[in-house]
């Protein structure tokens, strides 16, 4: 039976937000095609009537993130708090950490990714430019030293949430979270622990 056009489309999303939870959780080489499609609820010989590569589907997962900016604003305007604030604090939440599937692209795959086809680390590249770029609109000063600064930030929050994840000791864990959010936001969040809410995915 012909698959429509709209059918298509929505099947071949399908893949693209199972692959992106499936790469978070378990990294690229972890995932077979035969098994990414069981879990879309696919066959397997339909993924080349999308993708021409398994390559080319992990660039789509990584482009895909890349309305980043619309994703943290929707989370934000939920809260009365500034938006830098906000994405300091649910980054490093201890959900977001626990989560991995839904969460972020760059704590996930960020190691697995340097080894990987020019093209996905081309669209990779592209969707950390606007984290980076969303972070530093987020910060007071004048625009250089704002990206400056919000390269800082990407780097601290990717490779707290990274060690965070990777030792076995849930109060290091929870501590190296802490620490990373205090120096972001101040003192001021000194007493507050690591929230628990969820992340906006990119």
């Amino acid at each position: 039976m012909r698959v429509s056009r709209e059918q298509a489309a929505a099947n071949r999303r399908r893949i693209v937000t199972e692959a992106s939870r499936l790469f978070r959780e378990k990294g690229y080489d972890g995932v077979a095609v035969a098994d990414l499609m069981k879990s879309a609820g696919l066959t397997h010989g339909g993924f080349y009537g999308h993708f021409e590569s398994k390559e080319a589907l992990m660039a789509e997962t990584c482009a895909s993130s890349g309305d980043i900016r619309t994703k943290w604003e929707r989370l934000t305007a939920k809260r009365q708090q500034p938006p830098f604030q906000v994405l300091v604090e649910q980054y490093l939440s201890r959900r977001h950490r626990d989560q991995p599937g839904h969460g972020c692209l760059f704590a996930a795959l960020s190691v697995d990714t340097a080894r990987q086809a020019p093209e996905v680390r081309h669209a990779y590249t592209g969707t950390f430019r606007k984290f980076a770029d969303m972070i530093a609109d987020w910060l007071p000063g004048r625009r250089a030293n704002r990206r400056r600064r919000a390269l800082a930030t990407a780097s601290s929050l990717v490779g707290a949430l990274v060690l965070s994840r990777a030792v076995d000791d849930p109060e290091l864990s929870a501590e190296i979270l802490d620490a990373v959010r205090q120096q972001l936001l101040g003192t001021t969040a000194s007493t507050t622990p690591a929230s628990s809410g969820k992340p906006a995915k990119e």
